[in-house]
């Protein structure tokens, strides 16, 4: 078996974008960056995020009326992104332009889009969760807008490479 270094340098080479992850549980809401995000069923729509048990936003994840939403960031919000990774103490919400979503969980109103989601299941995944979610209501307020895509332990942004 190999050991969690090894796997982690391995899965430092496979690009993905950047998401926040906002939850509500009860009166309390919670956000972290997340990039363990994954489409799982379009019809009906239901997507998945991983979640460490360690974290916060599982024991909130936990709650019989927890919701979630998932924001997708464009590659101008990385600064969103690690105030999500890394504010310890004070509100993670006091910058960005957030609003509320069908479900009553937070979304970033200009975020590329975002999907709001009741959770359909819960997954235990060693030292992580599989949440899956149904998606309630979702926008794209920024269509053209390229994504924020972390690789290699940095943000990247996108190159389209044209056709000759």
């Amino acid at each position: 078996m190999i050991t969690s270094e090894e796997f982690r340098l391995a899965l430092r080479h496979f690009p993905a974008g950047v998401t926040i992850v906002t939850i509500k549980a009860g009166e309390h809401k919670h956000g972290l960056t997340v990039s363990a995000f994954a489409s799982v069923s379009a019809d009906p729509p239901m997507i998945m995020v991983i979640i460490e048990n360690r974290h916060m936003a599982y024991s909130m994840l936990q709650e019989p009326d927890a919701v979630f939403a998932v924001n997708i960031l464009g590659e101008e919000q990385f600064e969103l992104s690690n105030r999500f990774a890394w504010v310890k103490d004070e509100d993670r919400f006091a910058q960005g332009n957030w609003g509320t979503a069908h479900t009553g969980a937070p979304i970033l109103q200009d975020a590329l889009a975002w999907l709001d989601c009741n959770i359909h299941a819960r997954y235990p995944a060693g030292s992580h969760t599989i949440y899956v979610g149904t998606v309630e209501a979702s926008s794209v307020p920024k269509a053209e807008a390229p994504p924020l895509i972390y690789w290699n332990r940095g943000y990247r942004k996108l190159h389209l490479h044209e056709e000759s």
